[in-house]
């Protein structure tokens, strides 16, 4: 299956500007999750800009991401965000084709190397290395989290029904 991969890196008009938006973004996790078609968000601040605002998307296909486009939600963060909040906003979208995960494991220096599939994300992560059986560090999805994966609350089933 592929993917549909949204990259958006936004200037705020202010630090105020930012901090705002934090308020008004920090509802999205609830608002993605139960989204057909969201698999992954990710959210962060420049280090060495904190003006610059980045993010990713994962979605089964453009129109579930366009879908979200239309949602209540969204609609109101843009207007809101048009008025002044938002000084620049970059956005690239694409249709990511395949990915894959390497793993070299800190243990028995196994190496890993296999097709990823994005629409089980934190599944895929939490498996052990398969020579020794070391648990690689898996980000947990909290409620500060800067990441929103659909998969943590979904089962495969789920996943694969919303895709088709």
């Amino acid at each position: 299956m592929a993917i549909y991969q949204s990259m958006q890196r936004v200037r705020f008009s202010s630090a105020d500007g930012y901090k705002k938006f934090q308020v008004l973004f920090a509802d999205v996790r609830r608002h993605l999750k139960p989204l057909p078609g969201f698999l992954h968000l990710t959210w962060w601040v420049h280090p060495d800009d904190p003006t610059w605002f980045n993010e990713v998307s994962f979605w089964t296909s453009k129109e579930a991401l366009e879908d979200w486009h239309m949602t209540i939600y969204h609609k109101y963060a843009k207007a809101w965000a048009a008025q002044g909040a938002i000084m620049e906003d970059i956005i690239t979208n694409f249709e990511l084709k395949s990915t894959r995960l390497l793993r070299v494991c800190p243990c028995c220096s196994h190496v890993q190397d296999k097709t990823f599939d994005l629409d089980r994300e934190q599944e895929t992560l939490a498996e052990p290395c398969p020579q020794c059986q070391f648990h690689f560090p898996v980000m947990p999805e909290t409620a500060n989290s800067t990441a929103v994966f659909r998969d943590a609350v979904d089962s495969p089933a789920t996943l694969k029904d919303a895709a088709e």
